[in-house]
């Protein structure tokens, strides 16, 4: 009788959150008021289960872990991206967002009973042991992930800073898994780096945080003092940047455009539609703007290139974008945590959605490995017996020597000198940015 008590209790409880949630406008619609009696038959039955695990369960669990689970499944059941996160984890979570915690240094999803590796974060352990953006993480230690929720298996990819971890990784185009043992430590995140790469301004945003606005404000003002006038353009790299933050998304965005819509965000009520617009002021003064993408960037670096490409403000180049379109909003629940819970959509100023689609680049450039192919001998015209002098002067002398004309052109020798492999995609992007503003400084000359 006390345990059916209890059990009454309970989901009376409920219930009455229910009532107090629709009254504070968690929406209910007509379906739920005429469907109201199959909404009690279905809380009692949700009370009958929790009474009879309580009771009957092989070992006794506490009420609180009953409850947290029973949410936790209510939540991860509706998409990749909602949540309960206890006091712990909603500690942590703010903690992530102001740019430092303790981990592996990977973004996840869950997939198919497999973390999903949205991307790596630069400069992390995970980033080293070369961790690629779509690996599906199927062993922690050696146990599978399957039947854990994201949460869980985050929290066993977290821990002692110095322990080692073996994480299972299963590859697209690999024929078999493979192992690779990652030592944990602290993962602290500069979200906005910045270099000069001849007279172009290099940008890359690794996450959206709390502080990305301002590390893009001081970047641009290290390139005005430092090249002034003669900066030619920006390159931002928002390669296997998973997110963030949706206001420091539409400050990022805001930095380039002086005028027009941003980003919109539409929930189920059309009331609660929300647009972003961008205020007067280009950090960047006009000059030409080169986004990089690839399948790890996601939501917030979404909004960004769609803002920017729909706004004709940069060209987008690289890969199609990870695909995340969709916004959490993360609700405080009292002595108890916090859910994230999915509330809307974004959409891009021309009103498109990027949710399972991506962002297209404007130029595609897949990752490729550059490599110089030097002939044994390379010929030119001035090395050719009785080749005509040049008039101003040039090339005096001449290889009177008579090449070979059977021997086979051979790539040179690898030197035993290892160097940084290129940046095949940053590399275009550097070139395009010239090329514009080549382009367009003949075009001032031809209207002078």
């Amino acid at each position: 009788m006390k345990n059916r008590f209890l059990s009454t209790v309970f989901v009376a409880g409920f219930v009455g959150m229910l009532a107090y949630g629709t009254h504070a406008g968690f929406a209910a619609d007509s379906d739920k008021v005429k469907n109201s009696a199959e909404t009690y038959r279905l809380l009692n039955l949700f009370g009958d289960v929790f009474e009879r695990v309580r009771n009957d369960y092989v070992e006794k669990p506490s009420d609180e872990q009953l409850i947290e689970s029973a949410i936790t499944g209510m939540l991860s059941a509706l998409d990749p991206h909602s949540s309960y996160m206890n006091s712990d984890r909603f500690d942590e979570m703010k903690v992530n967002t102001r740019g430092e915690f303790g981990g592996l240094g990977i973004q996840v999803s869950m997939e198919d009973g497999f973390v999903k590796v949205i991307s790596p974060i630069d400069d992390t352990p995970a980033y080293r042991a070369g961790v690629e953006p779509g690996d599906y993480i199927t062993h922690l230690d050696g146990e599978s992930v399957q039947g854990l929720t994201l949460q869980e298996a985050v929290e066993k990819m977290r821990g002692k800073v110095g322990a080692d971890i073996k994480i299972t990784i299963r590859r697209k185009g690999t024929p078999d898994p493979f192992d690779v043992t990652i030592t944990r430590a602290v993962i602290k995140i500069t979200s906005v780096r910045s270099r000069i790469e001849g007279k172009v301004g290099y940008v890359r945003i690794t996450s959206f945080t709390e502080q990305s606005d301002i590390g893009l404000k001081k970047a641009m003002d290290k390139f005005d003092k430092e090249l002034g006038d003669g900066l030619i353009g920006i390159v931002l790299d928002l390669r296997n940047n998973p997110g963030g933050l949706l206001d420091q998304a539409v400050a990022i965005s805001d930095a380039f455009l002086e005028r027009g819509e941003i980003v919109s965000t539409r929930s189920r009520l059309a009331e609660d539609t929300s647009r972003f617009s961008a205020r007067a002021g280009d950090l960047a003064k006009g000059k030409p703007i080169v986004v990089l993408i690839n399948g790890g960037s996601a939501s917030a670096s979404e909004i960004v290139a769609g803002a920017l490409q729909d706004h004709k403000r940069a060209v987008i180049l690289g890969t199609r974008s990870f695909g995340k379109g969709s916004v959490q909003t993360i609700m405080p629940l009292p002595g108890h945590g916090a859910m994230r819970l999915t509330t809307a959509r974004y959409y891009t100023p021309s009103g498109r959605s990027i949710q399972g689609e991506g962002v297209d680049p404007d130029i595609i450039v897949e990752p490729s490995k550059i490599e110089t192919l030097t002939s044994a001998t390379q010929r030119r015209e001035a090395d050719l017996r009785g080749a005509l002098k040049n008039e101003n002067g040039g090339n005096e002398e001449t290889n009177d020597a008579v090449p070979d004309e059977n021997l086979e052109t051979a790539p040179m020798a690898e030197s035993d000198t290892k160097e940084e492999p290129v940046d095949y995609q940053l590399t275009r992007a550097l070139d395009l940015i010239r090329g514009i503003s080549l382009f367009t400084a003949n075009q001032a000359v031809k209207a002078e």
